[in-house]
């Protein structure tokens, strides 16, 4: 199953538990950017590697992330 993992850059608040949950540790904290509300927010270190299990959406308290599974291609 492939994955496509999209964040609400100006929405996210940097906590941090979209990163703590990750099984595949492809999340983190972006420190070179910062955001309209000042923080510096989550993102996808490597797509690829996304196996869709939707533990970072799940625990967002803002619902800033979405994550879309597409049938791998033959």
């Amino acid at each position: 199953m492939k994955a496509k993992v999209t964040f609400n850059l100006d929405r996210c608040k940097g906590c941090g538990l979209c990163v703590s949950v990750c099984p595949k540790h492809i999340l983190s904290l972006d420190e070179t950017v910062t955001n309209v509300k000042g923080y510096h927010p989550s993102g996808i270190i490597d797509q690829d590697k996304c196996i869709a299990c939707g533990n970072c959406a799940r625990i967002c308290p803002d619902s800033v992330i979405t994550v879309e599974k597409f049938p791998e291609d033959k």
